[in-house]
């Protein structure tokens, strides 16, 4: 599929009724199974049960496949790539020179890495048609209001993304991949999370960004910077909750609308935001199942335990019936948008702003990029005791008091670089655990009077 083939299908499919996306769905659905059957050692022995006169039959259903989770597919990595040629091996030693961020293995395939929220990080590959997609569902579904768009367009599209600018990251990787792609064109910066706030303002303040992107604690603590003088068309969060509070405060700071929509590395765009604040799924492309904590489908208006998600586009690692921890609600009712996709809420990451001596506030997001490059972490948890003191949970396969170390090391310095001189951290042989009332679980918060 070139460019040009996804740009249309995708124009198409946001305007098409919910029978025609449902027939197109199930076409595409049963086209990736079966590649993924022939091509995908793992897949070809989970699904060795599966005969293809079954997946084409009318009777067959998505729900007649197993679920599968992260841990599973990084396990079994190299298996589950279609393309025999592509190794971890192969993939680490290519990631291990960060001037291959945005760039290619074998001219082929993206290679992306996630922030493991989850406590256990992914290696995600694209390939060009997951590519391709992704380029046409930003082009066409990423701007809740045609006003916005007009306005983008008119002042040159200039678009400056606030998100860790060091790491095979998604956003990182994405933007570095269309700058080798167009290095003539000037319209996209990304600033680091990690750099120090007057870096960053100033860095904004001289691109004069028409489009603004960042998690949404960050660009909240951004907000509050009278030396940041930006006037963007449009700010379009991502990565956290975007709450009702935060929303108003950036579109009062900014004077703009203010959107989110939902992602993953795995899944690609999942979710875009209308008008009426309403996540459309974009069903042409990705399939969402709203599941209990017993895989059961959860039906329409009811919260899920967990979301199940197939990426119809990715045929060089395919995910099907890929297991998320976040918890949705999946809606049927018609929107007054006009979208005839059915549209989603969801329950984030509602982690904490830290807040410190002489009033420094640092944002859960650039926490999570510092311990997310440190080696071996499988989980963590970090938790606030006091103004000076944090106690750091962590899970590891390797020796855990080196891992820790490693994530001291690295958080002190960060600390330091943010002018906090005086920060504890402290081990814990308490596991990464949810609130025991509640049920949620954080992995960055503060319990301290």
């Amino acid at each position: 599929m070139s460019l040009l083939s996804a740009m249309i299908k995708t124009y198409k499919g946001d305007k098409a009724s919910r029978e025609k996306t449902a027939n197109l769905q199930r076409r595409r659905l049963i086209k990736l199974i079966k590649y993924a059957k022939s091509n995908s050692p793992y897949y070809k022995e989970l699904y060795s049960s599966i005969d293809d006169e079954l997946i084409a039959s009318e009777s067959f259903k998505l729900i007649d496949l197993p679920p599968v989770t992260k841990p599973e597919l990084m396990s079994h990595f190299d298996d589950v790539l279609t393309d025999r040629s592509i190794t971890m091996k192969r993939i680490d030693d290519f990631t291990s020179d960060l001037s291959n961020i945005g760039k290619m293995i074998d001219d082929k395939y993206l290679i992306f890495k996630t922030s493991g929220s989850t406590g256990n990080p992914a290696v995600v590959l694209y390939d060009k048609q997951n590519i391709d997609v992704s380029s046409a569902i930003a082009a066409f579904r990423t701007f809740a209001r045609k006003e916005d768009y007009d306005r983008f367009m008119k002042h040159g599209k200039k678009t400056a993304g606030v998100f860790a600018d060091y790491g095979f990251y998604l956003a990182c990787g994405m933007s570095k991949y269309l700058q080798l792609k167009m290095p003539r064109k000037k319209t996209k910066i990304n600033v680091d999370v990690n750099a120090p706030e007057a870096k960053i303002v100033k860095a904004l303040n001289a691109f004069q960004p028409s489009m603004l992107s960042g998690y949404p604690s960050n660009l909240a603590l951004l907000a509050d910077f009278k030396e940041l003088d930006i006037h963007p068309d449009v700010v379009i969060t991502g990565g956290e909750l975007l709450t009702d509070q935060i929303r108003k405060k950036l579109e009062d700071r900014f004077g703009c609308y203010v959107q989110t929509h939902y992602s993953c590395t795995e899944g690609g765009e999942i979710a875009c935001e209308c008008e009426e604040r309403h996540l459309h799924i974009n069903e042409d492309w990705v399939i969402v199942e709203p599941v209990d904590k017993d895989y059961n489908p959860v039906p329409y208006g009811k919260m899920s335990d967990k979301v199940l998600i197939t990426n119809l586009s990715n045929y060089i690692q395919p995910f099907i019936r890929y297991e998320l921890t976040d918890r949705i609600i999946v809606h049927e009712e018609r929107c007054k948008c006009g979208r005839t996709s059915h549209w989603l809420e969801i329950e984030g990451r509602t982690d904490d702003i830290l807040e410190f001596e002489n009033e420094i506030r640092i944002a859960p997001m650039s926490l999570y990029k510092v311990l997310e490059e440190v080696p071996d972490i499988r989980r963590f948890q970090l938790i606030q005791r006091s103004l000076t003191k944090l106690e750091l949970r962590v899970t590891t396969d390797r020796d855990k008091e080196t891992v820790f170390e490693n994530a001291k090391k690295d958080l002190i310095a960060f600390f330091r670089k943010n002018g906090l001189t005086n920060i504890m951290i402290e081990p814990s042989d308490e596991l990464p655990q949810a609130n025991k009332t509640s049920g949620k679980f954080k992995h960055i918060y503060s319990d301290f009077n």
